[in-house]
């Protein structure tokens, strides 16, 4: 078993708590896990990306080859275009729809869209809507980690034990938001 994912997204989106769920779940299942840091801007609004590989095995390498990750996980659509090269061909990308336009020239939304939709395996959600109808328009990353859920080879229950460790400290409202937003992310997943 060996899932190898790319983390992308914005600063402030919440891809250090995806990258600590699932090394939570994996290493409860007894996997090995290597993560490079994530690279980019450190303050909110600049690109970030993360390395993540889960394996029965030992991992050699924290990074991932061109060509080799099975998943593109990302809260910011153009991200996960910035990332394509690192795909294989079957691979998944799974991303919301809601740009975060820090750029001048962030290029239309469409475009970026349709170049994602021409991939062969692609989710993309409106993660914050679908956050914003539950009432936590915080979690709209743990939902974009609910629609890659059936791609990472992790049971769901580990995911879900996951978040009530890491969101222990701040009560049972903020586990079950987090909770119910990792839920329906793989709801919207499994309908297509």
């Amino acid at each position: 078993m060996k899932t190898d994912i790319i983390l992308a997204g914005v600063g402030g989106q919440g891809i250090l708590s995806i990258a600590a769920t699932i090394g939570m779940a994996a290493l409860a299942n007894n996997l090995h896990i290597k993560q490079a840091e994530v690279h980019g801007m450190s303050q909110r609004g600049g690109a970030v990306q993360s390395h993540f590989r889960l394996s029965s095995d030992p991992i050699s390498s924290d990074l991932i080859p061109k060509g080799k990750a099975d998943i593109i996980l990302s809260v910011e659509p153009m991200e996960a275009l910035r990332y394509l090269d690192f795909l294989k061909s079957d691979g998944w990308i799974v991303t919301n729809s809601t740009p975060f336009v820090n750029i001048s020239n962030y290029p239309e939304i469409e475009i970026v869209l349709n170049k994602l939709k021409s991939r062969k395996n692609t989710i993309i959600l409106d993660a914050d809507s679908i956050a914003k109808e539950l009432g936590s328009p915080r979690s709209s990353n743990i939902v974009i980690l609910g629609a890659a859920s059936p791609f990472i080879d992790l049971p769901f229950e580990s995911l879900e034990a996951a978040l009530r460790k890491i969101f222990l400290r701040k009560g049972e409202k903020i586990i079950q938001a987090n909770i119910e937003a990792l839920k329906a992310g793989k709801a919207f997943a499994e309908k297509r």
